[in-house]
Parts: structure tokens; C-alpha cells; sequence
């Protein structure tokens, strides 16, 4: 970001502000640029450590992945360990920018919006050895790479994120993505730089709407959303699309149009029984969105397994429970959970699959190795450093936490480890702990976004403004702002 492109984001912010009566001042504390963006154009900024080097120690630091978190982490690492030999071992000579695919599916993103070379944004002073990490030797303190063997290291970053598993759902594969009625938001290709969920879900949106059009309300279209029962890359991403295409049918958006959205019957298909986890939030979806729309039903506990996709029918495994026998000293039912199949016929499917720890991370030492995060990086939630490896941290997407798998989550990880891992160079105790800051802008509908912040501890709103209300001057943030904010700030570690 320049200083002209600076002045005319200032001028954006003003005018969106005006219209919440807040102050300039506070949009730039609530998206963390303070200091950092009066040091565009300027010598870099430090974030919270002064403008010093938090470390003169030499050490060998290899970060696994080069994402949004293997990229942000080793700008911060670059300017607070001076002396440390970076490598960055990551085979994606094309970064996306990931949040764009929704705006990409609502029609107002193009590919080309969301792509940069990676080379970039590397950080003068890494190497980068363009391989995967093929897997860890964390007892030996090496990884091996596919194609340029073993490199050892000192300190490990692991910042792998996570992979998409569409073969866990029978009959689906990402080949079908933009086929048949089908479509996913998610798919993407870093490695060869494309985006073909987004372009595909643009693309069905509109088929949505051609046949809403033809249809009427006695004889609907069938709409399915789902959304898998494991931890997923930006949770609110299903409801996203959901909200959206329906509001789309409504006319809104970059087509327009008459409203034919009760010429579609939607079904949002999940794991449990609410929309949200935290009260406040999903108190407004169920109150005040979906009754907005008033044609979506949620299926509650129904989780894809199957998909057909020449006869268009999906199965869900059904979970639900009954009461058993009475028990008079506890004065209560015993409940036993009961599974079935249920196979609903759909004309347009939207697949979110499951998703799962990388291989090389989940077959290593380094995965937790049972529970429910089996898989994913076995790391202190607070310290972000493996519970084992002492001189292994992880950032993103691949930590096995309970909250964190979103890019301003990786914002948050990334202070946490540059002051912990460098303390870990000096022998200190880590000072930084991660709260499991979380935000989910949750598009509601076209121009507006339930700016939804929460941590360990519940919800942690960070602007004066009640966070359960969707809101126009979110919606302008995340399109106009976020995003090059993303490539020239977040990116280079200044925020």
C-alpha cells in the first residue's frame, strides 16, 4: 500500500465512519494498524516490540508452509531475530489471498483479485527452497523436503494449514466441483494459483437463479448447504454462501432482478443444533436472518456422507437421540443417541467437505496423537509451542486448539510467536500468550456483515459497537479494505 493508496483508503474509512458517528482514530484500533500503517512507506515497524531486535542470537529457523502464517511469521522473525538463518520451505509460487473466494462466489471478485506471486511478498533475507515438506524428524530436528532432501534446523515453524478431503465424502471428488449441480466455495489450487471454488460458485449462483426462475413456489428448486463435522477453515463460511445465494435470488448483488427466492427450497445441513456457538450471535441469525429469508429449513445433525451426483440425491448420516428407560432416583430419562440414513434429493448442492491435519504433520510426532485433534499439531493453546518439541511452534490453520483456523486468528498467532520463539533462542520463559482470538465476518446478506469476535473466554468485540448486529460499514471494510491491508501490512508483519 502506497501513500496515495493509504490516503484514499484513509478517505474510505472517514466516510464509512461518518456514518456510525466514530472516529478515524478508532477504525484504525480496531483493525490493529495503529503505529504500523503511519510506517507505510517509512522505515518498517516493529509491532509491540519497540522497533528492536528481540534477539542477536544465531539459529536456524525453518518454517514449514508459505501461506498467510509462513509468510507473516517470517517477516517478524526477519526484523526481530536479525542474526537467524530463515528458510521458508513451501511449493506455491502463487498466494491467494483465501477470504476473496466468497467474494469471488458473490459475484464480486474475479480470480485475478485475489492472486499475487509469492516471491512478492517473501521477506528480503529467506530463503526459499520452492518443495513440500514431505515429513518431520522432530527427534533429529530435521524435515525432508520432496525433491531437495533434509534440512535441519534449530527452530521448526509449522504453518503446513490444513488439506481438504472431498474422498471423505463417498462419491465426491473435487472433479465435480462446477458439475451436476454441484459446488464448493473452498476449492482451490495455491500451488498453481487458482481459485476454481470461487469461480465455480459464481457460476452456480447464477444457474440457481435461471432455475429459481423457471420454478414457483408450489414446485420449488432444492437447494442442499452442508457443512462437515470436523474443524473447518473459516466456520462461517457455509452460512456465507447460504445467506448470500439466497439474497442473490432476491435480486440483490451485481445482477439484479426480481425476487425469486421462494421459488427455492434451502436446506442447511449440520452438525449440532445451532446456527452459532456463542448465544449473542446466533440469537440474531436465528431471530433475525434466517426469518428474513423465511425459505431456509435447518436440518440439524445431518452430516454428508454420500453423494450421487447423476441422480442428484445426497446421504446424510442423521444423529439424533430418543429417551430410553425412566429413571425415578435421578428423575430423568436415559437418552440414546440414534443414527440413520436419510437421502434427500437435491437440484443444486453446495459441499463443504471435511478437513483434516496435512499428511506430513498427521504421520509425524508432531500430530496430536488421539482425541479428536488427532492429526493436528500438538501445541500449547496459549504458547503455541509443541507440547513435546520445545523448539517447535505452530501457527495457523494446522494447530490442533480448540479456536483459530482464520486468518485474523493467524494475525494473532503471529505477536505470540515471534516473542516466544525468540525468548526460546535467548532461554528465556515465553512471555506471549495466545487468548484464541477468533473473528468471523459472517455476511449476512449483500452489504451486510455480523462482525462476529470471540476467545477463549467468549465474545470479544473490539470496537464500541454491538457485535450481534449486521452492519453495512463491516461489509465495506472486508470488501474495500481488508484485502489490501492483507498484502501490504498483514503480510509484511505490520499488523
Amino acid at each position: 500500500m502506497n501513500k496515495k493508496e493509504l490516503a484514499e483508503s484513509g478517505e474510505i474509512i472517514e466516510e464509512l465512519l461518518k456514518k456510525e458517528g466514530l472516529t478515524r482514530r478508532d477504525a484504525l484500533k480496531l483493525m490493529g494498524l495503529g503505529g504500523a500503517a503511519a510506517m507505510v512507506g517509512g522505515r518498517p515497524a516493529f509491532a509491540e516490540e519497540g522497533g528492536e531486535p528481540a534477539s542477536s542470537a544465531k539459529a536456524r529457523i525453518v518454517i514449514a508452509g508459505g501461506g498467510t502464517g509462513g509468510v507473516l511469521i517470517a517477516a517478524r522473525l526477519r526484523r526481530a531475530a536479525p542474526n537467524a538463518e530463515i528458510t521458508i520451505v513451501a511449493p506455491n509460487d502463487i498466494h491467494l489471498y483465501q477470504p476473496g473466494q466468497v467474494f469471488m462466489a458473490a459475484g464480486l471478485y474475479t480470480e485475478s483479485d485475489i492472486r499475487k506471486p509469492n516471491s512478492e511478498l517473501m521477506p528480503d533475507g529467506v530463503k526459499w527452497i520452492r518443495d513440500e515438506v514431505k515429513s518431520f524428524d522432530p527427534d533429529a530436528n530435521l524435515v525432508e523436503t520432496s525433491k531437495n532432501g533434509k534440512v535441519k534446523y534449530d527452530f521448526l515453524v509449522v504453518a503446513t494449514g490444513l488439506q481438504y478431503d472431498y474422498e471423505g465424502i463417498e462419491g465426491m471428488r473435487p472433479e465435480l466441483v462446477g458439475k451436476n449441480g454441484i459446488s464448493s466455495v473452498y476449492l482451490n489450487d495455491p500451488v498453481k494459483g487458482t481459485a476454481r471454488g470461487g469461480t465455480a460458485t459464481w457460476e452456480w449462483f447464477k444457474q440457481l437463479r435461471a432455475a429459481a426462475e423457471k420454478a414457483s413456489e408450489e414446485n420449488p428448486v432444492t437447494a442442499v448447504y452442508t457443512q462437515p463435522d470436523t474443524p473447518i477453515k473459516c466456520g462461517g463460511a457455509p452460512q456465507k454462501i447460504l445467506y448470500l445465494s439466497d439474497d442473490f435470488l432476491r435480486g440483490n448483488g451485481p445482477v439484479g432482478g426480481g425476487d425469486v427466492h421462494r421459488n427455492v427450497k434451502a436446506l442447511f445441513c449440520k452438525k449440532g443444533d445451532k446456527l452459532f456457538g456463542l448465544p449473542g450471535y446466533n440469537k440474531t441469525l436465528v431471530d433475525e436472518v434466517t426469518p428474513m429469508y423465511g425459505n431456509i429449513t435447518d436440518k440439524w445433525n445431518h452430516i454428508l456422507r454420500k453423494i450421487d451426483p447423476v441422480k442428484k440425491i445426497a446421504t446424510f448420516e442423521h444423529i439424533y437421540q430418543v429417551k430410553g428407560e425412566y429413571d425415578p432416583d435421578l428423575e430423568e430419562y436415559d437418552m440414546i443417541t440414534k443414527r440413520e440414513s436419510v437421502e434427500i434429493g437435491y437440484d443444486f448442492i453446495h459441499v463443504v467437505p471435511p478437513m483434516k491435519a496435512v499428511d506430513a504433520v498427521a504421520n509425524s510426532p508432531l500430530g496430536w496423537q488421539k482425541g479428536t485433534a488427532k492429526g493436528w499439531l500438538a501445541c500449547d493453546r496459549y504458547t503455541l509451542q509443541h507440547m513435546k518439541y520445545k523448539n517447535v511452534f505452530g501457527i495457523g490453520d494446522i494447530l490442533g486448539i480448540p479456536l483459530g483456523k482464520t486468518g485474523g486468528s493467524a494475525r494473532h498467532h503471529g505477536p505470540v510467536i515471534q516473542k516466544n520463539l525468540t525468548a526460546a533462542m535467548e532461554g528465556k520463559d515465553l512471555p506471549a500468550k495466545f487468548d484464541g482470538y477468533t473473528v468471523c465476518p459472517l455476511k449476512t446478506q449483500y452489504g451486510k456483515i455480523m462482525l462476529a469476535e470471540f476467545n477463549y473466554d467468549g465474545p470479544a468485540p473490539s470496537f464500541p459497537l454491538d457485535p450481534t448486529k449486521p452492519r453495512w460499514i463491516w461489509w465495506a471494510f472486508d470488501l474495500y479494505l481488508l484485502k489490501p491491508m492483507y498484502w501490504s501490512l498483514m503480510m509484511r508483519g505490520l499488523m
